[in-house]
């Protein structure tokens, strides 16, 4: 019997389904837009009720015609800190999906500095406080509804999912890493920092390995989905890490770069435990998806969100990909000479900060329609090398070869860029869902498909897609604007964001 892998992306923008061989090869994709919802006072939700309809709409469609006990089973990612308060007994959402870009919680970040110190518990978390974490939601839930928490509990987008499909109540532990309440170095919920934050420590679920089965399809869930009763339904964790797993697998050498509306540089950690080097340098950390070890990690909040943003901003309606690829086209090759800064939501990791603000510097009269366009993509590239030259010291190695994938490696120029700015040479798998494949990859082994992570990854390897090598010329010419103009403003830029910060 040919077995296949089902498995879901839960995504800022999207939410997918992919239907993978045992030999990693997908056989199909469906793909729904994600509705971003404000409440009345401007946060930012998610519809739980609506990414579940999704999910079993793409379900229906990923199964049509398929033999269902042919499906061995279902993976899930999703977004790291994007999640939800359930009533413990009946299973009825108490809040919305609180999304990770949403900065509502933000008054709780200087709380949570003031607690501890916020070394010490870097060392056990591998996050710093933000307002993005699980505690920090729950602390602002909390003062809206001091009893909120009482019969309460966390799922992340992923979890709540899991729970919907399967009955599960548990998470998974690259998923639990990003809450700032999970001790990635004993793999455990740190119930007594809990305790001292006065939140209840069963307000946070289980947290298994990724790719552990957790349930089975129920049959209402079935009669639902398309898929099978009892089909085995497993967590796989952070979707960026998912992500990496496809793209790298096991390799310590390699870094996997995941451009989204966000993106992500990270690799696998080859050290056992974290220490002052790892926390000055900014990155974030947390437990690999294969149960082996740690990952490392920095972000870009607006990447992919940055051109959507240029897109809306040009046109109205906004400029089709199609449409942003012509524009492209037009541009001169090497740098524009526009130094574009990415923090339209904030800064992330390693120099993460809320109140940094985006910024274009060196506009000419002269400059095009074109530049603008490509000048986000030399900006985006500048602040990804900004990681990249973070991570070589924290490893120790060189870094000299990427792997990216993602909507953004569509953009030949894009890569291109890439190349130049780093001196890395950019690789483009042929597998374009590396999420998705990530996540299938992890749940087989889970259900024995492959023995071990080693075995999934050598299985699933491909032949790349493309190659972009740096030229000589024009990566001189982005290494002097790097060194001697983006990296000089970073300071004076964000003294006078927060300036701005309320405005």
């Amino acid at each position: 019997m040919n077995m296949t892998i089902a498995s879901l992306d839960l995504g800022t923008t999207h939410t997918k389904a992919g239907l993978f061989s045992s030999e990693g090869k997908l056989l199909r994709v469906a793909t729904r837009k994600t509705s971003t919802h404000h409440s009345p006072a401007g946060n930012a939700y998610y519809d739980p009720g609506e990414i579940v309809a999704a999910v079993y709409d793409l379900l229906n469609e990923l199964s049509q015609d398929i033999e269902k006990p042919n499906i061995a089973g279902l993976g899930i990612a999703s977004m790291a800190e994007t999640g939800l308060l359930i009533d413990r007994i009946t299973g009825t959402p108490l809040t919305p999906l609180l999304p990770w870009f949403d900065s509502a919680a933000a008054s709780k970040v200087q709380y949570l500095i003031d607690a501890d110190h916020p070394r010490e518990r870097f060392y056990r978390f591998g996050i710093r406080p933000n307002f993005k974490c699980a505690v920090a939601k729950l602390l602002w839930l909390q003062q809206e509804d001091p009893n909120l928490l009482e019969n309460s509990l966390w799922l992340n987008t992923a979890d709540y999912v899991a729970f919907i499909l399967s009955g599960s109540r548990s998470t998974e532990t690259s998923l639990a890493g990003r809450t700032y309440a999970f001790r990635i170095d004993q793999n455990m919920w740190d119930k007594d920092w809990l305790k001292d934050l006065n939140i209840p420590s069963h307000v946070f679920p289980p947290a298994v390995n990724s790719g552990q089965s957790v349930g089975k399809v129920g049959r209402d869930a079935a009669s639902l989905t398309g898929l099978l009763e009892g089909t085995p339904v497993s967590i796989c964790g952070h979707d960026h890490v998912c992500a990496a797993f496809a793209g790298i697998g096991m390799d310590t050498q390699k870094v996997f770069d995941s451009m989204g509306t966000a993106e992500a540089l990270i690799g696998r950690f080859p050290k056992p435990a974290l220490g002052v080097e790892e926390y000055q340098s900014g990155l974030v950390f947390g437990r690999y998806v294969s149960g082996e070890g740690l990952y490392w990690m920095g972000g870009l909040s607006s990447s992919g969100g940055s051109l959507d943003w240029l897109r809306s901003v040009l046109s109205d309606p906004p400029l089709s990909y199609l449409e942003l690829k012509e524009i492209l086209d037009q541009s001169s090759p090497g740098p524009t000479g526009i130094i574009y800064l990415p923090y339209l939501t904030g800064s992330g990791s390693p120099h993460t900060d809320i109140h940094a603000r985006g910024a274009f510097f060196g506009l000419k009269r002269s400059h095009s329609q074109a530049d603008l366009v490509k000048a986000i993509l030399e900006g985006t590239a500048y602040e990804a090398e900004v990681i990249r030259m973070q991570a070589k010291v924290v490893i120790e190695k060189e870094i000299n070869s990427i792997t990216a994938s993602g909507g953004g490696t569509n953009l030949s120029s894009w890569m291109m860029t890439k190349a130049n700015v780093s001196g890395c040479t950019i690789e483009v798998p042929r597998t374009s869902e590396a999420t998705l494949l990530g996540a299938a990859l992890i749940a087989g082994i889970g259900l024995g498909i492959y023995q071990d992570a080693h075995e999934a990854r050598s299985i699933a390897r491909c032949e790349p897609l493309a190659i972009y090598h740096p030229e000589n010329v024009f990566h001189i010419q982005y290494r002097r604007l790097f060194e001697e103009v983006f990296l000089p403003l970073q300071a004076p830029v964000r003294a006078i964001s927060h300036r701005l910060a309320g405005w």
